[in-house]
């Protein structure tokens, strides 16, 4: 199916939407119809559940207007439906204050879950940037992962870019802190 017809953005407002979409597991199952559409069996196959799970959690990635079915075909007298993402990209509330940045989580357990000895590429770098500086970074850091997200191909492996460019909470220097 041609993203070209898809919404860019899908934009989280519900606690139901931000419920479906804190689950890891369908996390990987959005993961898995971000390229192409698949069926239950597809998906569970791919992601390395079973059909009813992946049935479930795809009917609630459903009912929050996340994944919607694209096609249907008759296989042997049952209605075989393809799901896809029901945008380009899913846009997150901000966490708040304190609040758990769902997106980070899932990336630290994407990683953690990805195999040792497979080729991976994690750095962080602190910085000190000003304002116009920071905004620069964040545009093309965002470019970046556009045009290769352009370039993808869904016959090829699937392959995860992550990124946060962000202020750090100022933490209070305690006695022994350095100065």
């Amino acid at each position: 199916m041609p993203t070209d017809d898809l919404p860019e953005t899908f934009h989280v407002t519900t606690d139901e939407q931000l419920r479906a979409v804190s689950n890891l597991t369908r996390h990987r199952i959005m993961a898995v119809l971000r390229f192409e559409p698949a069926t239950i069996t597809q998906i569970a196959e791919r992601v390395g559940l079973a059909k009813g799970s992946s049935s479930y959690h795809v009917r609630l990635l459903e009912r929050a207007g996340l994944v919607k079915v694209v096609r249907t075909r008759k296989v042997r007298g049952v209605t075989e439906r393809y799901y896809a993402m029901a945008a380009r990209s899913i846009q997150l509330p901000d966490p708040g204050e304190g609040g758990p940045d769902v997106l980070m989580r899932h990336a630290v357990a994407d990683l953690e879950a990805s195999p040792a000895d497979g080729e991976r590429h994690v750095r962080m770098a602190h910085l000190r940037l000003t304002d116009e500086q920071f905004a620069e970074l964040g545009e093309r850091l965002q470019a970046l992962a556009d045009e290769y997200r352009e370039l993808s191909d869904p016959s090829l492996p699937d392959t995860s870019l992550v990124f946060a460019l962000f202020h750090p909470a100022q933490r209070a220097h305690t006695e022994g802190d350095a100065k």
